[in-house]
């Protein structure tokens, strides 16, 4: 650091304490933020808890124009802008939550300068409005949180990520900081190919915490398991804890179980209302020993420092989601124990998620069908397609990715086929606005749209065609009277305009190469899961072996793991395979010959008997049919391997 950047740091320094309240920084800190001040890019990756966004945060106040935030996750915008707004930061976010009045209070505020940081998810740079209101600001500053959403080979990769960097030329953004806790090398790597950010602005913490004590215990029947949860709260000191399961229903059962021997748990899964979680988590946060049982859904952005346990009493899907997870214990420095019961037939939930995602080879010659055999432009429905295809509609969002990074096609800003409006104003009132041609046009869209009891409803096309101008001056122009408070607008059908840019010299050269990558993509989801297996049997100390999965090595043992306390790996008991009758295999040969087109594949037919959802399920309502998930026990693979077989 030279002397102009320590000037610089004594600067900001002041401005953190009188700001935030911290007289010093935690490592890795001030070298993010000085490099942010000195107005290069840069990769903040800082274990979970590790002070990431007060590394943006901090810069927003010393740089002139917008920070733009970028995250997934709702609850983490809201705690965040809560805790700003207190210390008098102005902040807000923009997302579907919002009233019309307080969208356009936000975008006023953003308009003249009063905001200093604005939180949005990936998916509002799809939105036309947004995208308007972003033209010729001075946005200072991009952060993107949970940045290794971006990558391909990331644990949690998620499509309109990917478009960030285009979103980064369009609006000219100065510097870009990415941040994660869950960064390998090569995703590291990627993330800094992606957004054009040099390697050495890297700035990695060390991962290894030396207050959270690793443990993990295999276990041979859920009963075992159940009894040692109980046992743990009964025999260790009291403390807040989170008790991670896979399924909702787990989250129920377990917390009941957990109620019923005298603690005090609750559930919070994504299957509950959103004032109910508000109100678990608010519950959670206020005392030192209260017990929540969760899906993953639960603890992104909670900021409570003294959770003292964190149990998995079933297994994370990769060893990134499991260092989020335990992440969240002592941070406040305390000793604090993270505990991984591994019930190995666990791991079949786990697996049916990952093989359930795949779509067939059938669904996917039908999508590259259906885009290269016809116009150089067309639109398409996500839900539609989804449905039509019998492809999740993530999975169908990330193979049109794919196709764009291959340079096959572009999309553009998604469409609305529709609009609804309420008016606060007469429409006497609004047309006096305007004169000469564009009453007219206005004229013309208001006159358009057909009356219900509460709403108006345009459609966009066929107004279009009626005014004799196209779909986007429409939509344009009911969003400038959205943004004058003289209506209140919702936009419904969206429909995403696609481009061909080039077309494949064979499809069926091209469903084989995407039908390969799709099932490398499923091999690295099920390699993650033995990751997780080994770090459970490691010969050697498990803290040394999860931090050189994220490029940290350790010089020294933990010695607070469980190989480091008994000096043996452990092993894991046999997971029962359940055998399938010629009687049951028969009346399942029978279901699938009645519902041929939903369960036509091995694939198709593995899904339903495991218990996992398709669109073409669904739609069919299989999924209330008694051999729906009838072989839940039994690995997907070895059905899949039945289903192959001539019929017996």
């Amino acid at each position: 650091m030279n002397d102009s950047q320590a000037l610089t740091a004594e600067h900001w320094q002041d401005v953190i304490q009188q700001q935030f309240g911290f007289s010093s920084l935690r490592e890795g800190q001030a070298d993010v933020i000085t490099r942010l001040l000195a107005g290069h890019s840069a990769v903040a990756i800082f274990p979970t808890g590790g002070g990431k966004s007060l590394c943006y945060q901090a810069a927003a106040l010393m740089l002139p124009g917008l920070t733009l935030v970028v995250s997934p996750l709702l609850a983490l915008m809201k705690d965040q802008i809560d805790s700003l707004v207190r210390r008098d930061i102005p902040a807000a976010r923009l997302d579907s939550t919002l009233s019309a009045d307080q969208y356009r209070t936000v975008c006023d505020q953003v308009r003249s300068g009063q905001m200093k940081m604005l939180y949005v998810a990936p998916e509002r740079f799809n939105n036309d409005r947004f995208r308007r209101l972003l033209a010729g600001l001075d946005i200072s500053l991009l952060a993107i949180d949970e940045a290794h959403c971006i990558s391909q080979w990331g644990h949690n990769f998620r499509p309109d990520y990917l478009k960030l960097s285009d979103q980064i030329r369009q609006f000219n953004v100065s510097r870009v900081l990415a941040l994660t806790a869950t960064a390998s090398p090569q995703v590291a790597a990627e993330i800094c190919q992606r957004l054009n950010i040099k390697e050495d602005n890297v700035v990695r913490t060390p991962f290894f915490r030396p207050n959270l004590a690793l443990q993990t215990t295999p276990v041979a029947d859920a009963d075992q398991r159940s009894q040692l949860l109980l046992d743990r709260f009964q025999q260790r000191p009291p403390g807040a804890a989170i008790v991670y399961v896979t399924l909702q229903k787990t989250a129920e059962e377990v917390a009941n179980q957990l109620r019923n021997a005298g603690h005090d748990a609750k559930a919070y899964h994504a299957g509950m209302k959103d004032e109910d979680r508000e109100s678990v988590q608010q519950w959670f946060m206020v005392s030192p020993n209260r017990i929540v049982v969760a899906t993953i859904a639960f603890g992104m952005g909670i900021d409570k420092s003294d959770i003292r346990y964190v149990y998995h009493y079933n297994p994370p899907k990769s060893l990134e989601s499991y260092s989020q997870e335990i992440g969240r214990a002592g941070r406040d420095g305390a000793d604090s124990v993270c505990e991984l019961f591994y019930l190995p037939g666990d791991r079949r939930v786990l697996e049916n998620f990952a093989y359930g995602d795949t779509p067939t080879k059938q669904s996917l010659a039908k999508l590259f069908e259906l885009l290269f055999q016809t116009n150089d432009r067309l639109e398409v429905s996500y839900y539609q397609l989804s449905a039509e295809l019998d492809i999740r509609t993530l999975v169908l969002r990330t193979l049109l990715v794919y196709l764009e990074l291959d340079g096959f096609i572009q999309s553009h800003t998604p469409v609305y086929t529709s609009n609804r409006f309420k008016a606060k104003r007469s429409s006497r009132e609004i047309l006096q606005h305007f004169s000469g041609e564009r009453h007219q046009f206005l004229t013309a869209v208001l006159s358009s749209a057909k009356k219900g009891r509460t709403w108006l409803t345009i459609d966009l096309e066929e107004t279009a065609q009626k005014v004799n101008s196209d779909r986007t001056r429409v939509a344009s122009a009911l969003g400038y009277l959205a943004d004058q408070g003289w209506i209140e607008l919702e936009a419904s059908g969206v429909k995403v305009p696609l481009q061909i840019l080039r077309r494949p010299d064979s499809l069926d050269q091209l469903v084989e190469s995407m039908w390969q990558r799709i099932l490398k993509r499923e091999k690295d989801e099920i390699a993650r899961m033995d990751q997780v297996e080994s770090l459970i049997t490691s010969a050697g100390c498990q803290a040394q072996m999860l931090s050189n999965h994220f490029g940290e090595q350790m010089e020294q043992l933990c010695g607070v793991c469980s190989f480091c306390q008994t000096g043996q790996a452990q092993t894991l008991p046999e997971a029962n395979e359940p055998t399938i009758d010629d009687a049951k295999w028969k009346q399942i040969r029978t279901v699938q010959a009645e519902n041929r087109a939903q369960l036509g594949t091995a694939r198709e037919l593995a899904r339903f008997l495991v218990g996992v959802t398709s669109p073409a399920t669904t739609r069919r309502k299989l999924t209330s049919h008694p051999l729906f998930g009838a072989l839940a026990d039994v690995p997907f693979a070895t059905i899949m391997r039945l289903a192959e077989q001539p019929q017996r």
